[in-house]
């Protein structure tokens, strides 16, 4: 009888020993957007509750970055925060990665709803992110939609040309 490898997997909050195979993740997946490794670093120490790994038999093949912010003020790509508000607005999903080999396996759904819940908890009354990578059909099935809004245009295709900044409302 041939015996398997027993698969085990799922989304644990983030820790600092994790920060290598993140910023290794995020070079493959978001190659056209890159970011320094500060910036996870950054992410981490200021908001630990929205920084989360997906492992999938010891190895980290996903992670998500987020945290309270100012509505309609989302942070350029590859920029230190320095402090969160005091008063946040929203919500922020600032990157969600995950490798190729991980798509459509639900991971993504369910973080989403992790980050939905951690929202309500932060008191935001709304989640928001900048799509890429072709990524705003994704979101949209997780009710969030497009924004537009003048004073982002700029800043948005510092991204590329297809970026879209979306919110989605809570309760």
């Amino acid at each position: 009888m041939t015996e398997f490898p027993m698969t085990t997997g799922g989304w644990r909050p983030m820790r600092p020993a994790d920060l290598p195979a993140v910023a290794a993740i995020a070079d493959r997946v978001h190659e056209a957007y890159p970011e320094d490794p500060e910036i996870f670093a950054e992410r981490l120490r200021l908001w630990p509750e929205g920084c989360w790994v997906y492992e999938k038999d010891g190895a980290l093949i996903a992670y998500v970055l987020s945290h309270p912010a100012l509505a309609f003020a989302p942070p350029s790509l590859n920029t230190l925060l320095g402090a969160l508000p005091e008063r946040p607005t929203t919500y922020y999903i600032h990157d969600l990665a995950l490798l190729p080999e991980t798509r459509g396996q639900g991971a993504g759904s369910a973080i989403v709803r992790i980050l939905l819940e951690g929202a309500a908890r932060a008191g935001c009354p709304d989640v928001s992110l900048v799509a890429v990578n072709e990524s705003a059909g994704f979101w949209g099935r997780h009710g969030f939609e497009t924004v537009s809004d003048p004073t982002l245009e700029t800043k948005l295709r510092s991204y590329d040309d297809d970026a879209r900044f979306m919110v989605r409302p809570l309760g």
